[in-house]
């Protein structure tokens, strides 16, 4: 791993993850433009639900001073590689791994600034309810890969007259054929930014 040397916007291949379920860990180009959104502050808490590798997590970590993440994830090969990536990255002081599923298991966390939303297990409202339960100038982002959660996302940002933006990313990278090259597209992703009365970034 050289991840040392760039400060932003590491490769995949800078985490431990699970390697069937490759597809899940949020890929560099979403990962990048989720963390502006995000729009942190030093000595903010974030709260990464459905971490995965951690890799939103560590990224913010890395990039902000004081900053504390509080990183859930309720499957246990993904969580053994978010306590790994942790460990290789040296942020345990400042990211907090915890087991199990939200918002359960988040208990007496410190109150996020924050949150970010990589997986909702089916459960988006709840989620939604719980972060804004705990942090009332909280500010949310969430990447979705299917209609019907960001829609459920939507709704509830009516009802709780919340500013939202939306950037759907397409991204296709460039991979060998032949002594060639093409382009290989990637599934797209929508990100949905959710901040109280204001604009979002």
């Amino acid at each position: 791993m050289d991840h040392e040397k760039r400060l932003f916007g590491l490769p995949e291949e800078s985490f431990v993850f699970t390697v069937p379920r490759k597809g899940l860990i949020t890929k560099t180009e979403t990962r990048v433009i989720s963390l502006m959104k995000l729009d942190l502050r030093p000595g903010q808490v974030l709260w990464d639900i459905g971490a995965g590798s951690g890799s939103v997590g560590i990224e913010a970590a890395r990039l902000m001073p004081d900053l504390k993440v509080i990183a859930i994830e309720k499957d246990p090969a993904d969580f053994e590689c978010l306590q790994k990536n942790i460990e290789n990255f040296g942020l345990g002081g400042r990211i907090e791994a915890i087991f199990g599923k939200a918002p359960e298991a988040i208990g007496n966390s410190p109150a996020p600034d924050r949150v970010f939303i990589g997986g909702s297990g089916g459960r988006m409202s709840d989620l939604l309810d719980f972060c804004l339960a705990k942090g009332k100038d909280v500010g949310i982002v969430a990447n979705f890969a299917t209609i019907e959660n960001l829609a459920e996302a939507l709704e509830w940002a009516k009802k709780k007259k919340f500013t939202h933006d939306i950037v759907q990313l397409q991204v296709g990278r460039g991979v060998p054929i032949v002594g060639l090259t093409r382009i290989e597209a990637q599934n797209p992703v929508t990100i949905l930014s959710l901040f109280p009365d204001r604009t979002t970034p």
